[in-house]
């Protein structure tokens, strides 16, 4: 994939923030999608001694979910974990890793936040600038807003709103009777859209096929490059 560059990565935490606030505002909160023949995700995992980030991307077929290809970067750490701008820790090594894609996806799932965030421009919305694609968060926990939550049985949602109960994602619940999990816009595509793909990309499990194989990819990487580094 060929990315075209928004801003340099080695700023402050102060200019992180001023990055975040400027470029929030180009977000595209809609979008029609094409035919979707392959899905994306990424995530990250990570280890103090030494200080490395482990990137996957996973791209799989959609609607069967079948993965087609996967590439991985190894990379030392170098913004500090502060909640709120983890998209700089993180985002960098990612786009590295999709950079090497030979497969152009038609959607990304983020293993973050979109919209849901304090400043409305979390890692899924930051990824999904730099690479000019519909985007999509998907995250395990609450970073930030408020909702009810929804009823118990699988494709139930309810809306997550932040300031002035504006609507900044929703609580889906992927399963029955399981924790729900947080969907966002992150660019390019709308709300409702978003839920749907996040529940067709379904295999039965909480997380969505994406972001799970991509989870469970850096897993086995760490583990990998843990065991021959000792």
């Amino acid at each position: 994939m060929r990315i075209k560059p928004l801003h340099a990565w080695n700023c402050s935490p102060k200019e992180a923030v001023e990055v975040q606030k400027r470029l929030s505002s180009q977000i595209v909160c809609r979008g029609r999608l094409g035919k979707v023949r392959f899905v994306a995700g990424a995530d990250v995992a990570f280890s103090n001694s030494p200080p490395l980030a482990y990137a996957g991307v996973v791209v799989l077929s959609f609607p069967d979910l079948v993965i087609r290809e996967t590439r991985e970067t190894i990379s030392e750490l170098t913004f500090p974990y502060i909640p709120g701008l983890l998209s700089f820790r993180e985002s960098p090594v990612l786009l590295k890793t999709f950079e090497k894609l030979r497969l152009d996806p038609d959607l990304v799932l983020i293993d973050g936040q979109g919209l849901a965030h304090p400043r409305g421009f979390g890692i899924a919305s930051h990824i999904g600038l730099w690479l000019d694609k519909p985007t999509i968060g998907c995250a395990k926990s609450l970073l930030f807003g408020s909702f009810r939550p929804p009823n118990l049985s699988r494709g139930s949602w309810t809306p997550l709103t932040g300031l002035r109960n504006r609507v900044i994602g929703a609580a889906v619940r992927t399963r029955d009777k399981t924790n729900p999990i947080f969907v966002s816009v992150g660019h390019k595509i709308d709300l409702p859209t978003a839920i749907r793909f996040v529940l067709e990309c379904g295999h039965g499990y909480r997380i969505p096929e994406p972001t799970r194989q991509a989870d469970a990819y850096v897993a086995r990487l760490k583990r990998t490059h843990s065991g021959i580094m000792h």
